[in-house]
């Protein structure tokens, strides 16, 4: 679409809807809609209502702050330019965050190729002092506590939404390897997140948690 490459730019990837918006009452899919009619402040709307949640979740992945902020940007525009793909069977913020975490993917796959899966140690329970501490982490603190390859397959999994054969054919490794980080990395994180509110089921936690 012609001058897609400063859309997302021009909104800015704020969040909120500006004042006197006129689509402050319209559905994400109404708003997909209009951007597939070439409606650029719609989809304009749709950067502002999930530039945040896209961000955080890069960030979750291992992205910092910049790299993070490119891709988003990249991941906006590359759903501006297949928006017409997007039709309605799912929420649009599951859409967008698939098509930021295949970015990311990507791009991580240049640098570094998935850790080897390791035989599953037995880890000594934290003594009362460090459980105290442990217990105030956070989610954000809790997965930078992962490896990158555990980090990566929880993200792509419980935070993008794939399966873990998506996960897999995004990774490029072996099917078996994902399912045994996410695994590994959940259950870490079960040890982790040892706060009251930490005991629901921990997917449904990680998937609702805000911006993830």
């Amino acid at each position: 679409m012609a001058g897609s490459s400063s859309l997302a730019a021009e909104a800015g990837l704020r969040p909120g809807v500006p004042p006197g918006s006129p689509f402050a009452t319209q559905h994400d899919i109404e708003l997909a809609a209009l951007a597939a009619a070439g409606g650029r402040a719609a989809f304009g709307e749709l950067v502002r209502r999930h530039g945040l949640g896209v961000r955080a979740l890069l960030r979750r992945m291992g992205a910092d702050d910049a790299l993070a902020d490119d891709l988003a940007q990249d991941a906006f525009l590359a759903a501006y330019e297949h928006i017409t793909e997007f039709r309605g069977e799912g929420p649009f913020a599951g859409w967008i965050k698939r098509i930021a975490a295949r970015l990311y993917v990507k791009r991580w796959r240049r640098r570094v190729e998935l850790d080897p899966i390791e035989p599953m140690g037995e880890e000594a329970e934290p003594s009362e002092g460090e459980g105290m501490a442990v217990a105030r982490l956070d989610l954000d603190d809790a997965l930078r506590l992962l490896s990158a390859s555990e980090r990566l397959c929880v993200s792509l999994c419980f935070g993008a939404g794939l399966s873990h054969a998506e996960a897999a054919e995004v990774l490029k490794a072996p099917l078996g390897t994902v399912k045994s980080h996410a695994r590994r990395g959940m259950e870490k994180l079960r040890k982790r997140l040892v706060a009251p509110e930490a005991q629901a089921p921990l997917a449904k936690r990680i998937a609702h948690h805000d911006g993830f």
